[in-house]
């Protein structure tokens, strides 16, 4: 059972033009995509049907088995993308509608998913204590145990940014370690604790994930211990990914650095030279 009443679900149709079985202007590829990558949901199994299998009755069987994380995380998306999935702006109704549902759902408000400004986003020192802290817990970690326990630490700090963060999550033949939204962006995420640099054929993986991908999905790629040389000039230019490194990590956090900016900085730097890893101590000397 979820926090979803009647009324609001009525007014949800409304705002979301489900009459003759659409919703905005999701086709059905962007649907399933939308579903799948932002929400975690298999939106075009057969119990979503409901009847005629329309978007707007998948949709409706949505929200009637969906939890409030659920909830939160679609109407979060939605509130994020709405841009991207409708051809007309959002209504001051619809806006104030997906804000309180999900804040109700336990959420927060949503206008503050993207902050206007660097000060806005930089996470107090107490987040940022606890999340040095939990950083330094998994450097002490068996190796087997590290790379997952390095996503949810990941996540959690995504978290902090307010920036409707998913868990790894698997599709068919392939693993994707998480994503986030930034600016309407939906980013994906490759996450690697492990000795040795990460090389080219990783960074191709990874590309090639996203090269399947709606056209509008980008890449983040950490590596705590860092990328060789070779490997970047070998992976090339005009990609979809940007890089972060451990000492990334620990530079933005130790000086409260907004991750909103970083993430920011590096996009710019990768459009303007096409190098996907330059340094956080490079971009904020």
């Amino acid at each position: 059972m979820n926090s979803l009443t009647h009324i609001e679900k009525q007014k949800l149709e409304r705002e979301l033009r489900m009459d003759g079985g659409y919703v905005l202007d999701f086709s059905n590829r962007t649907f399933e995509e939308f579903f799948r990558e932002v929400v975690g949901v298999a939106i075009y199994d057969a119990r979503h049907a409901l009847g005629s299998g329309s978007k707007a009755n998948r949709m409706r069987a949505f929200w009637q088995e969906a939890t409030d994380r659920q909830l939160r995380v679609c109407f979060q998306g939605l509130f994020d993308g709405w841009d991207i999935y409708s051809h007309t702006p959002m209504s001051e109704s619809a806006r104030e509608l997906i804000r309180r549902i999900v804040s109700k759902c336990g959420g927060g408000d949503p206008l503050r998913a993207e902050p206007t400004n660097e000060q806005e986003v930089a996470v107090d020192s107490g987040t940022s204590e606890k999340l040095i802290s939990e950083l330094l817990r998994i450097t002490a970690l068996p190796a087997q145990t590290r790379g997952y326990a390095y996503e949810t630490f990941l996540k959690e700090l995504f978290n902090a940014y307010r920036l409707s963060a998913r868990a790894s999550f698997r599709l068919t033949g392939e693993q994707i370690d998480g994503s986030f939204v930034l600016h309407h962006e939906v980013y994906l995420l490759e996450a690697k604790w492990q000795n040795p640099k990460v090389g080219a054929s990783d960074l191709h993986t990874f590309q090639g994930k996203l090269g399947e991908k709606a056209d509008w999905s980008r890449g983040l790629f950490v590596s705590n211990s860092g990328f060789a040389e070779d490997g970047l000039q070998a992976f090339g230019r005009g990609k979809r990914v940007v890089c972060m490194d451990g000492f990334d990590m620990c530079e933005m956090l130790r000086r409260r650095l907004s991750f909103v900016a970083v993430i920011d900085a590096k996009v710019r730097r990768a459009a303007e030279t096409g190098n996907p890893f330059v340094s956080v101590r490079e971009m904020f000397p």
